[in-house]
């Protein structure tokens, strides 16, 4: 009996484990992602200065449940303002996001 026990919880945490693995995977390509974009809009010679949602209304996000945002770092009081969020984010159609500086390189993801 313990034996089956101890074989069930270990099945348990093996499965766990993958599944925490997966996770840790899907958001490092979200995140890997959003580096690619930023620098596709750079290599375009865009102004990222005022911050713009990268994955708004772009067929090539596709990430539904993310948004992919560009920010001030050291962040600024503007960053937070909800006209300069994604509007996906806003709308509650995102709820999560990555966040990158003007060189492409990760803020935050939350």
């Amino acid at each position: 009996m313990n034996r089956l026990i101890l074989t069930t919880m270990l099945i348990l945490i093996l499965v766990l484990a993958g599944c925490i693995s997966a996770k840790n995977e899907d958001q490092k390509s979200i995140i890997d992602d959003c580096i690619t974009l930023c620098k596709e809009f750079k290599s375009k010679n865009m102004d990222l200065s005022r911050g713009p949602c990268l994955s708004d209304n772009n067929p090539s996000w596709i990430h539904k449940n993310w948004v992919c945002d560009v920010a001030h770092k050291p962040r600024k009081e503007i960053d937070n303002l909800p006209e300069n969020q994604c509007k996906e984010f806003r709308e509650g159609k995102a709820h999560h996001f990555v966040e990158v500086n003007e060189n492409c390189e990760v803020i935050r993801v939350w």
